[in-house]
């Protein structure tokens, strides 16, 4: 995919409506982003999946008992539509990000590009980037998990899948789990077609509460793949140390 395509997909996604996205992650924790990515941007994303020149690392999920399947890392620096999807992202959820600080009780930590914010995370030891593609066949899930590379952290997500529910692939649902205090856990099953979007409360956020703004633990994985494979582009926004 040329920088120029790259462009033009990366100009449409900051013309959505983001008021409406942010209302929903602050609401319920998360947001669908539908059409992210047009099928040939899925597919140049997957095909790039075997150049093991464009990864930092990769990583046998069934080894460390994330799960099943595998997962590889961007090296620095990123392709283009991965590098300007972050750097919009990161740019439209900072204020939410900023506001859940507040209510929490934190200083606002969030500068207004992504650019800035590398910078912190590199003067916090941080200094590998997180962007990822996830690779699941028949069988493969991923535990539930929180993504924490370090101390310091932004707590909102995005993931895209690049593969054809119902034709690449079947199962492979997203779960979320939402833990709140004194409560039972809640789960979420969430489908989505190729190229649709998922943002998503990275580790936790404030919901109000009967004593005041409640903190709220959410926890992210798939559910097996049934057939096929299904490839999916994750977007954390803070690096690893």
């Amino acid at each position: 995919m040329t920088s120029t395509e790259a462009d033009v997909i990366v100009r449409r996604l900051d013309e959505r409506d983001w008021m409406l996205v942010l209302r929903e992650c602050d609401e319920q924790g998360w947001a669908r982003l539908p059409s992210v990515l047009p099928a040939s941007a899925c597919t140049a994303l997957i095909a790039d999946y075997d150049r093991s020149e464009r990864y930092r690392s990769t990583i046998d999920m069934e080894r460390y008992r994330f799960g099943r399947g595998q997962y590889r890392y961007f090296a620095d620096p990123l392709p283009p539509l991965v590098a300007g999807l972050r750097r919009v992202f990161y740019a439209r959820l900072r204020p939410l990000a900023n506001d859940w600080a507040r209510r929490l009780g934190r200083a606002p930590t969030y500068p207004p590009t992504l650019d800035q914010f590398r910078e912190r995370c590199r003067s916090a030891g941080q200094t590998r980037p997180t962007p990822l593609i996830l690779r699941y066949g028949p069988g493969d899930y991923n535990c539930l998990h929180q993504d924490v590379y370090g101390a310091l952290g932004f707590p909102l997500q995005v993931l895209v899948v690049l593969s054809q529910r119902g034709s690449d692939y079947d199962g492979g649902e997203v779960i979320l789990v939402e833990q709140r205090p004194r409560a039972q856990s809640r789960g979420t099953a969430i489908a989505l077609e190729r190229g649709d979007g998922l943002v998503f409360t990275n580790r936790e956020r404030p919901v109000p509460g009967r004593r005041g703004e409640m903190r709220v633990q959410m926890r992210h994985g798939s559910s097996a793949v049934t057939s096929g494979r299904r490839f999916v582009l994750g977007l954390i926004f803070h690096d690893a140390a």
